[in-house]
């Protein structure tokens, strides 16, 4: 039986750059979609508002782990050949999506209605309202929550050891088969979590801060 030791820990640590990788593609991924589904619900079209919504409820309401099983297993029954990388990836960019979206929905809608009103009074299209008076204000108001929310990202993709994905907890799962050690081994891996996330939710709360001082002056 081996013990845990410097290679072992060099191991999981080494991990990490997988669960970052993920987490990148899901954050640029669940942006990219997640800004579709926001301004979905904000439409002025009955039916992209519907569609949006649906989407929500649908991957909010029902666990990420269930998505990864549907989508890593589901896939090959309907003849498509997937690996955990992209089952992860595609998982984790919906349910992001989904998340995002909502924040980003109460973010638009947190725009003063006199903003809306005065390009309304410009006679700007929906489009050019969106662009140039809603989104640039929205975004300000995002920040704090969306970098917040990369911290759930990060800790999500260790549902992905489930699949087979080598992240920080698959790796970690590895070498505790080795070793009979999980002490040392999960310790390890709560640390690097924490090492990953702990900056993250700093900075979250800093904006937060600085934003709610901007306010009240």
């Amino acid at each position: 039986m081996r013990t845990f030791g410097y290679n072992e820990f060099l191991f999981i640590v080494q991990a990490a750059q997988w669960t970052l990788a993920l987490s990148l593609i899901a954050f640029v991924g669940g942006s990219l979609l997640g800004l579709l589904v926001a301004l979905g619900r904000t439409a002025e079209h009955a039916g992209a508002r519907v569609a949006s919504t649906a989407f929500i409820q649908v991957f909010q309401g029902t666990p990420l782990l269930l998505q990864l099983f549907l989508i890593f297993f589901g896939a090959p029954v309907l003849g498509l050949d997937i690996n955990p990388w992209v089952a992860a990836g595609i998982a984790l960019i919906l349910n992001s999506a989904a998340f995002l979206g909502e924040i980003w929905r109460g973010c638009i809608q947190a725009v003063p209605r006199g903003q809306i009103e005065a390009a309304l009074a410009l006679n700007l299209h929906y489009v050019a309202r969106m662009r140039h008076v809603v989104l640039p204000q929205a975004f300000k108001i995002a920040l704090p929550p969306t970098v917040g929310y990369m911290v759930q990202i990060i800790k999500g993709t260790s549902l992905a050891a489930i699949i087979g994905f080598t992240e920080i907890t698959r790796a970690g799962q590895i070498i505790n088969n080795a070793t009979f050690q999980p002490l040392h081994v999960f310790a390890t891996v709560a640390a690097l979590y924490f090492a990953i996330c702990w900056p993250l939710s700093l900075a979250a709360a800093r904006m937060e801060r600085q934003r709610a001082k901007a306010l009240a002056r």
